[in-house]
């Protein structure tokens, strides 16, 4: 994609904290839009969530709303005929990135998989997050609902936001042209944001540069709240080197995984992460979807990025980076009260447990998911692409499930 995005001042930002503050704002914002909504997710599922977006998008269609939805290929494979025939009969454009068929009834399309959740309102508005358009991201509701977060963004870098969806829908020639904007000119707020985007093309390694640059600034505090822990060499390393520089590093990592492999993965690094002197706290109130940092006072970052090889090397990711102390304090006092109140510290002694075993796992494991990217481009050979979703091959599809 070739779109390169540079520090906005003057933005308001506004943290959402899981699906129950996330989804009224969302579908407030599509309600009120006039013109425009462009979405990208990687999960909308036919539940309750997905039936409030459907009714919100229907709303904003029957006002002549241009409407643009893109959705994973893999992640929103089993989404009803009927719900997409009702939204494309409406004059919603409907997209899904890389849809595969299945093989003996199993969907093969694992990797490079658009994980971005883009909102944009009118121009004016938009939401990056982890959050997909699901109950489980609803822990108000469900015992089991995922912890995560979201920001609503005003001012220059909306049109940042923007024009990454549009990048994506252009590229692939999902739409022939997207109206340009002019960007506001006076400040609606006081922080400075990046928008970064990490695809297989020319941002490869874009948001892990940025982890990089603020880990290495670091001079008193780094606090990392990250589903699915394992990170890149490179970033493992410049956490250590904070820690022993005397920044404190703490990491909230899942204590109740929805997908308990992955915390085999990153409990096998622990024993290597304490010694370095970083402090690791398993959240164990509910699944720990979130992606989101701060480093020292004023940064922080929040997105869809994971920090293991599928986010940092092969799917297609969106963050925020952003640089505000009332922002940064916020998330901080979060994180805070998650550590005090619902975790739990994993001392020296527990990592130490299976060590036999967790030691080979982790360099085994460490240095094959190192190369993994190389080898996953290596087979499939294509390039992913948007197609139209088709009502007649879902329905077929869903007739036989």
């Amino acid at each position: 994609m070739s779109v390169n995005f540079k520090w906005q001042e003057g933005n308001h930002v506004e943290l959402l904290i899981n699906g129950n503050q996330f989804f009224p704002s969302v579908f407030d914002a599509i309600r009120t839009a006039s013109w425009e909504i462009l979405i990208e997710t990687f999960i909308i599922f036919n539940d309750e969530v997905g039936e409030a977006l459907k009714d919100a998008l229907l709303e904003a269609a029957a006002r002549q709303v241009r409407i643009e939805v893109t959705v994973d290929g893999y992640g929103t494979a089993d989404l009803d005929a009927d719900y997409i025939a009702e939204l494309k009969a409406a004059g919603v454009n409907l997209y899904a990135y890389d849809p595969r068929p299945r093989w003996f009834g199993m969907r093969t399309n694992l990797f490079r998989r658009l994980h971005r959740k883009i909102v944009v309102v009118d121009g004016e508005v938009a939401y990056i997050s982890g959050i997909n358009f699901a109950a489980d991201h609803l822990p108000d509701k469900y015992p089991m609902g995922k912890q995560d977060y979201a920001v609503r963004v005003c001012g220059p870098i909306v049109e940042d936001i923007r024009a990454a969806a549009k990048a994506l829908l252009l590229e692939d020639q999902a739409v022939q042209e997207l109206p340009e904007l002019t960007p506001p000119t006076s400040a609606v707020g006081k922080a400075n944001i990046l928008m970064v985007i990490r695809d297989n093309t020319n941002h490869s390694t874009d948001i892990e540069e940025q982890y990089i640059l603020a880990i290495r600034s670091a001079t008193t505090r780094i606090v990392i709240a990250n589903a699915y822990f394992f990170p890149s060499y490179r970033i493992w390393r410049e956490l250590g080197n904070a820690a022993r520089r005397g920044v404190k590093v703490s990491l909230i990592l899942q204590g109740r995984p929805d997908k308990p492999w992955t915390r085999q993965l990153s409990s096998s690094l622990y024993s290597y992460l304490i010694d370095a002197g970083i402090g690791i706290f398993e959240y164990t109130e509910r699944p720990l979807h979130g992606k989101i940092a701060i480093v020292d006072h004023e940064w922080s970052t929040v997105g869809s990025s994971n920090l293991d090889p599928l986010s940092l090397y092969l799917n297609l990711e969106a963050n925020l980076f952003i640089r505000d102390v009332k922002f940064n304090q916020e998330i901080h006092e979060h994180l805070t009260e998650l550590i005090d109140k619902n975790c739990q510290k994993i001392t020296p002694k527990k990592a130490g447990k299976g060590h036999w075993w967790r030691a080979p796992l982790m360099v085994v494991s460490f240095h094959f998911l190192r190369h993994f990217p190389t080898m996953v481009g290596w087979h499939p050979a294509h390039a992913p692409k948007l197609k139209s979703l088709p009502v007649e091959q879902t329905k077929k599809k869903h007739e036989l499930r």
